[in-house]
């Protein structure tokens, strides 16, 4: 039986990277054991919001365990979740003193009776914390042609909700995303974005 688990509550549950996958041995359902909002600007995604944990504001949320083979050790879970959440290389090592930028590894204690659970924390970065904000720069990241498709901030809402991910204020979040966009649905919202976007990239006048 898995002794350590990674706790998933954002990108991580359809999207744990290949050093990790490797390892995971089954999923369990859970609720995070701290609140949770988009309060993160993400650099590798345009600047469109993240989940991260947060000391005020937030909710608990639908979280997955990532159950990980019994051979791998806590200092190898560590480094592995480190280096997918960083995407550098090496051992994770805190620093003494954090700044907000700093990927953090939480290690929770029998939580769903598993011995150690591993979870990442970073500072919040976004203000104000408003869903016009937020929406902003969704929008904005999904109009960056150097996102990734399905790495804007639209695209990480929209998997945030099917993984039953709802933070108090995800609903203003959407609604304030259609405005922007003129749509009606998170998925036209993308569509729509995308095809201006290729326009003016692809077809200047």
């Amino acid at each position: 039986m898995s002794k350590i688990a990674i706790l998933a509550y954002g990108s991580l549950i359809d999207d744990p990277g290949p050093e990790l996958s490797q390892w995971i041995v089954d999923r369990r359902s859970v609720e995070t054991p701290f609140h949770v909002e988009y309060a993160r600007a993400s650099r590798k995604r345009g600047g469109a919001p993240t989940l991260i944990p947060v000391a005020t504001g937030g909710s608990k949320v639908a979280a997955i365990l990532l159950m990980l083979d019994p051979q791998v050790s806590e200092p190898e879970a560590k480094d592995m979740l480190w280096r997918r959440e960083t995407g550098l290389k090496g051992h994770y090592a805190p620093p003494a003193n954090p700044s907000r930028n700093h990927v953090l590894i939480d290690v929770h204690s029998n939580l769903a009776d598993i011995q150690v659970v591993l979870s990442t924390r970073i500072g919040s970065n976004i203000q104000p914390l408003t869903a016009q904000e937020l929406a902003r720069r969704a929008v904005d990241s999904a109009k960056n042609p150097e996102v990734k498709p399905g790495e804007n901030g639209i695209s990480y809402l929209i998997r945030a909700q099917k993984a039953g991910v709802i933070t108090p204020l995800t609903t203003q979040y959407e609604a304030a995303i259609l405005e922007l966009t003129g749509t009606r649905s998170l998925e036209d919202a993308v569509r729509s974005v995308s095809a201006q976007t290729h326009r003016r990239v692809y077809n200047p006048t």
